[in-house]
Parts: structure tokens; sequence; C-alpha cells
């Protein structure tokens, strides 16, 4: 190699630094849940590691991944939201807001709560109808701190990048653990018990009203009213720099360390093959690709005639058969008990019956 071509090569990677972007998917890739979720006065994981929180009367939308991105700058998926039921009329308590959470372990280069505190910058690609003032916010969660940024989407349906430096807090520290420390807050609607605060463009303690006091935008006031999200990166420094495009797997697995779902889409998917323990019940073992954030907690489609029983030569779905349930569970492996009639000593498969829809996952979110 020239000493030019190793010259560029150390700048290349000097100006490209891994690992840099602390929001995890922020390019909007890995949607473990599905594709396409309603938001209808619930909370929902639309993609992984953001959670959508909707009060009453805050309106109904259809919370997606997109392909509609900024043109040549790498990404493949937004984020979008589109306004099904609209709520012209927002209650006090009524609020949109999406959420990004943080590890405080993952913080500690950061330096919070010392005289050497570390600078944030922010930066997103937003597109929406609907113009006007938008609200996204840095909270910490042990201390109760906010620090807010204002921006404006100025040209309907037009991609726009905004970026936004959170000064270092010197005064809190973040814990140094698997807890949720940070987190930033996009907010889309709210009600007045979340307006008529301040806009802190410091660290300050936290009110209700502080969270959307500069927003004067309601997205759900309109059917139809949309708006998409991509390109959430949030980096030591106070400078932008460009979006760290991560691999599909290296950003699946991160995700995975917080939601991960057994779902290939075949018909009798097998989900894990275990052993009778008695004439009434089954287990085995479903290991994590990844390391869990904590012990997760087992989600099931619901519905146990979703499920069946391989045991012996014959398959066992009769009534309420299985009722699965998990044990034992911890960052690395789950025990999962699956009911049947089975014989002491038969191995035994939990599968899906029939239904590509059906799926084994386990949450450890924040």
């Amino acid at each position: 190699m020239s000493k030019a071509a190793e010259l560029a090569a150390l700048i290349g990677s000097q100006s490209a630094p891994s690992n840099k972007n602390l929001i995890i998917n922020g390019g909007m890739q890995v949607a473990q849940r599905g594709t396409s979720q309603t938001a209808d006065d619930n909370t929902i994981y639309p993609l992984d590691r953001f959670v959508l929180f909707t009060q009453v009367n805050a309106g109904v939308f259809t919370v997606s991944q997109s392909t509609d991105v900024p043109s040549g700058q790498g990404f493949a998926n937004s984020l979008k939201f589109d306004c099904t039921t609209a709520s012209g009329s927002l209650n006090s308590g009524d609020y949109l807001e999406l959420q990004s959470r943080l590890e405080g372990q993952d913080l500690q280069r950061l330096a919070y709560g010392s005289s050497g505190a570390k600078s944030l910058t922010l930066s997103f690609w937003v597109k929406s109808n609907k113009t006007g003032t938008y609200q996204v916010n840095a909270q910490m969660q042990g201390s109760a701190k906010i620090n807010s940024f204002a921006y404006t989407i100025d040209s309907a349906n037009t991609w726009e990048k905004k970026t936004h430096v959170f000064e270092g807090n010197q005064s809190n520290a973040l814990t140094n653990d698997n807890s949720r420390q940070l987190e930033l807050d996009f907010w889309f609607a709210a009600g007045s018990n979340f307006t008529g605060g301040t806009t802190h463009t410091d660290w300050a303690t936290r009110a209700d009203a502080d969270f959307a006091n500069s927003l004067n935008v309601n997205l759900a006031d309109t059917i139809g009213n949309n708006l998409y999200l991509t390109g959430v990166q949030l980096e030591m420094g106070e400078q932008a720099t460009a979006f760290e495009h991560r691999s599909f797997s290296d950003e699946l697995a991160r995700c995975q360390r917080y939601y991960y779902r057994i779902n290939e889409g075949s018909t009798y998917q097998r989900f894990l093959v275990g052993s009778c323990q008695g004439s009434g019940y089954a287990n085995g073992t479903v290991p994590f690709p990844v390391e869990m954030r904590g012990s997760p907690t087992l989600e099931t489609t619901g519905t146990a005639s979703q499920y069946a029983v391989y045991a012996g030569d014959s398959v066992r779905t009769s009534g309420s058969v299985p009722a699965i349930s998990s044990t034992g569970t911890n960052k690395n492996v789950a025990n999962v008990s699956f009911a049947a009639s089975v014989t002491n000593g038969q191995a035994a498969e939990l599968l899906a019956n029939n239904n590509a829809s059906v799926y084994l996952a386990f949450a450890a979110e924040l």
C-alpha cells in the first residue's frame, strides 16, 4: 500500500469510528414484532428498540416500517406514522410519544457527574405533511433531569435533517448498570398536561408540563397525517457526523439483547425439543443467540390451540393443550414447560399447529 493510500485509510478510520451511535436500530432496519402495528391507546414496539405510547383520544395510527427514505443517504427503511382515526381535540392527558431507551453501562464514556462530562450530538431525518414545531427530549431517569430540543419541519412532505447538541451534565451521574438511565423522547401530540412549562436547553429537573412545551402540532388532528423518521443517531461530541450504518446482523444482535422472537414463518415450525417429565407436561430449553439484558419474560401468541406437542408417535393438540410457561430463565437460556398428555421419558417437540404466525418470544426490554 502506498503512503497516500495508508494516509487515506487512516483518515477514513478516524472519521468513521465504530460504535459511535448510542442508538440501536436508528436506521429502522429490525422489526422482530412485525412491519406494521396499530397504535390505539396502547404501548407498542413498532420497530425494535423504539417504544411508542398513545393515550386515549390521541388518535389511531398505523405505525409501520417503510421504504420511504432520504435520497442518497444509504438508508433502506424508516418508521412511518399514518393517522387513521383523527382527534382534533386532545384531552389534557393525551399524548403520542416515541422513546429510545439506553442502558447506563453503555454510557459511562460520557463521564456525566464530573467536570469532564461530554456533550452529545443528536441527528435524525424526518418528513411529514404536517409542518410546525416539534420537540424531542433527552431524559436522565435516575436524576429526573431533562434537556430539550425544539425543531421545525419547514416543508411539507420533504425529508429534512435535524441536529442538536446536548451539553454534558456535570452534576448528575449515570448509574453503571443495565437499567434505563438515558432516553430520547420524540413528541408528536400532547394535551395540556404536557405543555405550558419550560423548554429546557440545559439539564434541569423535569416537570410534566415541560415534555412538549414547544410542540405546536397535533399529528392526530386529521386522517391521513403522516410522519417518517430515520437515521436517529446520538454520538459523543459537538459535531454531527455521517450516520453509522451497521450491518443488519450486527443491528439484529444488538436488538436481541432486549427481545428475541422465534418465528421462521413455517406452518409447523419447531420451537424446541425436550423430554416428558411426567404424565402431564414436558419441557425443553431455548438458548438465546446473545446474552439478554436480564432474565426475560415469555411471550406467546396467547392461543393454546395454535401450538402442538409431538410426543412418542403422535401429535397431542386437544383442548387447552399446550399451556406454555417459562421457569428457570436466565440471561442465556430459558426452560420452557408445555402441558400435554404424554408419557414420562418420551422425547417431545413444541411446534406451531399449522399456523405460520405462531411464535415464542422473550422480552427483557428497558
